[in-house]
């Protein structure tokens, strides 16, 4: 089976793990999904991953999800927004501000993968690839 969207693929999963309250999750890996992690780990929407497997060509991430206390995730959401039938590019002047900038939206830039607040400071768009809460 072929992954069409490994994004997509990635934050349903993400989403996923936490509805079951899952401590982590084990997903195949990409530097595409190795940045959005990454990511989402410096803005502690995630607590922490692993790459296993990485000597073999089929690479794995252990991605460790965060939450409040015991069971209260982190997210309350998490959502595609450019996909790959209809790609959305937005300039530095028109991102997103989402939840008044208590979430972020990952941007795909020249510079690699940013948060708006960080595409905005270094005025540069990008392909918005999603928006977390």
């Amino acid at each position: 089976m072929t992954i069409q969207d490994p994004i997509s693929d990635l934050l349903t999963q993400i989403r996923n793990g936490y509805s079951a309250r899952k401590d982590f999750i084990i997903v195949y890996s990409s530097k595409l999904k190795v940045s959005l992690v990454d990511l989402l780990k410096n803005e502690f929407f995630l607590k922490d991953y692993i790459i296993l497997d990485q000597d073999s060509k089929k690479t794995r991430l252990k991605i460790f999800l965060r939450y409040y206390g015991k069971n209260m995730p982190i997210l309350r959401r998490i959502v595609r927004i450019s996909k790959s039938s209809v790609k959305i590019y937005k300039s530095c002047k028109s991102l997103p501000k989402v939840s008044n900038g208590f979430g972020i939206a990952v941007i795909s830039t020249s510079l690699g993968l940013l948060t708006d607040k960080k595409a905005r400071e270094l005025g540069v768009g990008g392909e918005v690839l999603c928006i977390v809460e």
